[in-house]
């Protein structure tokens, strides 16, 4: 019931996946021209999901995350307080607690990043926080880790191009656009040596988005909450259900671990229940994975 414009550069993202019924300006947060044409009427707010976000990367090209990241979201601040756009909400990440000091790990955990994306995404929140003081701009930032999943109703049907999280890299070596899946290190402390994540589905993130808008709205209060399940898997539970989900092989190798991994991250989303009334309801695994396989088998 709201006009939206989508602004994006295509780097990563699909014209196709657009709805028909918005408005779409391509540009790039980096050029500041593109996003004047785009605050050239009132809003009232900005979803912010505009990021690198490989956390492997962000240890080898720092500078780029830095860039894209953090300089991008300083030039969509500072057209927020030039054109009056009063809120943000923003997509932030788990990355930024760092090395879980106790599991699920809840808003009150350090935040202690251990990988150059997380890093990133707390300046940004550290950006909010100021231009909430200063500015009056109100903000939500949610934290989400493991986003994955497809529209349950099949309306988005473009694949993520190069992409470099789990599931759909287990997609791609399902149909074999890859013949193999690297797995970064068995030697974690968890159960079966691999990495154990919290996985959240993309449309239980768009639901919590949209509550968050209308928590800025009706409390007039800045927002802070992880968006997560409390259930981790590890890189093999996934692989084994992407299995049995596809019946397809997926073969796997193991390789060194990467640098800003964590053994095991999953998070606590007692507070989006409190103060949104939101949780997952097409967040289990099996539901994330059919809905990506559903996509995925027709390509």
């Amino acid at each position: 019931g709201t006009p939206v414009v989508v602004f994006d550069n295509l780097s990563s993202g699909c014209k196709e996946n657009i709805d028909d019924r918005a408005t779409f300006i391509q540009g790039d947060i980096l050029n500041n021209t593109d996003l004047k044409k785009c605050f050239n009427q009132p809003y009232r707010a900005v979803f912010h999901f505009a990021a690198l976000k490989a956390a492997g990367e962000s240890m080898e090209e720092p500078q780029k995350y830095a860039t894209v990241n953090i300089s991008g979201s300083i030039n969509i601040l500072n057209q927020m307080v030039e054109s009056g756009t009063p809120s943000i909400i923003f997509s932030s990440t788990a990355a930024v607690y760092g090395e879980p000091e106790y599991i699920p790990v809840d808003e009150n955990h350090p935040l202690k990043p251990i990988n150059f994306y997380g890093y990133t995404k707390l300046q940004i929140e550290n950006q909010l926080e100021w231009f909430s003081k200063l500015k009056g701009i109100k903000y939500a930032v949610l934290r989400y880790f493991n986003a994955a999943g497809y529209d349950p109703e099949g309306r988005i049907v473009g694949l993520e191009k190069n992409p470099a999280n789990l599931l759909p890299i287990v997609m791609e070596a399902a149909i074999e656009k890859r013949s193999h899946i690297e797995v970064f290190g068995n030697d974690y402390d968890t159960p079966d040596g691999t990495g154990i994540r919290d996985y959240i589905h993309v449309s239980d993130l768009a639901t919590a988005h949209v509550k968050a808008l209308q928590y800025l709205s009706e409390s007039g209060k800045d927002l802070v909450v992880n968006l997560a399940t409390g259930e981790g898997y590890s890189v093999l539970e996934v692989i084994q259900q992407a299995r049995e989900i596809t019946g397809k092989s997926i073969p796997f190798k193991l390789i060194d671990r990467r640098p800003g991994d964590t053994a095991e991250l999953v998070a606590s989303s007692g507070s989006a229940y409190e103060l949104l009334a939101w949780k997952p309801n097409y967040s289990a695994l099996d539901d994330i994975l059919q809905s990506m396989w559903q996509i995925y088998a027709k390509k």
